[in-house]
């Protein structure tokens, strides 16, 4: 009778803190999206985008966002497969959702994963004001990982804004994105924000789309830990509301044994200027 009533008091526990969990993280995301609220829409003009070095504009023009509203806000929903190191065998699939912010930068980003049988692993990644936060805990209830305002967490949280612009590819046009051409098919976008800076190399194909973005990041917040070469490569490509985006990526690590993919996700639904 005693262990029964522990596991009904486990699983109410769990329940409890999961929602608890979700209301902290839904307020957050309120707090994200009234940034955007009262801000003008404003159109995207082709001569916009002609200001931006060739290979940056043709993607522009191919996805579709000449005409159409500056993008100030996206919610999505993914699916995913990660793994924790390169020895892993298995691969652990996550669910996730996410809403990021255009005219202040800023995401946040909350995802269960599936690594025990019975019980998941939540995560949050927070960016605002150019802080990075980044939380992890077991059945929303064990913290495993509560990092705030580090200075590498911030740097790496700033880059992950970069690799995931094209989900919301009228932010290139944004003053606190700078853009530099290196070739026909590739160009260095440079974000600096509250102190925070970074690049990211965009790679583009023959007709426009985005094949592969890469930028230094911090794998952890260690004491030791150092720049490494991330890379986002992009396998399919869905139309939403009229703009092409990414909907199939794989995340990479360049490490020194090789290339480590960890990360696959797949974007389910985006929606654009939708407020919660």
């Amino acid at each position: 009778m005693k262990f029964l009533s522990f596991i009904v008091l486990l699983i109410v526990t769990l329940i409890l803190r999961k929602r608890c969990f979700n209301y902290f993280t839904n307020r957050e995301i309120a707090s994200l999206s009234a940034v955007s609220e009262n801000d003008p829409a404003v159109k995207v003009t082709q001569q916009r985008i002609d200001t931006l070095p060739l290979p940056v504009a043709k993607w522009l023009t191919k996805v579709g966002i000449a005409g159409k509203h500056e993008i100030q806000s996206v919610r999505l929903k993914q699916t995913g497969l990660m793994k924790l190191n390169p020895a892993q065998k298995k691969w652990y699939p996550s669910n996730a959702e996410q809403y990021i912010a255009v005219n202040e930068p800023a995401f946040l980003w909350k995802a269960e994963i599936k690594m025990l049988p019975f019980i998941k692993v939540v995560g949050r990644d927070l960016f605002t004001h150019g802080t990075g936060h980044m939380t992890i805990k077991i059945a929303s209830l064990i913290p495993i990982v509560n990092i705030t305002d580090n200075e590498k967490i911030n740097q790496s949280t700033l880059q992950r804004y970069l690799l995931e612009l094209p989900w919301y590819p009228s932010a290139a046009l944004r003053p606190y994105i700078q853009w530099k051409q290196i070739d026909e098919f590739s160009a260095e976008a440079t974000m600096d924000y509250n102190g925070v800076s970074g690049s990211a190399i965009y790679q583009f194909s023959a007709d426009g789309s985005v094949e592969k973005i890469s930028a230094l990041r911090y794998k952890d917040s260690s004491k030791n830990a150092r720049l490494l070469e991330c890379v986002g490569e992009v396998v399919e490509n869905s139309t939403f509301e009229g703009i092409e985006i990414p909907t199939t990526i794989t995340v990479s690590w360049m490490l020194e044994e090789g290339k480590f993919t960890w990360y696959r996700v797949e974007v389910k639904d985006i929606r654009f200027n939708e407020q919660p």
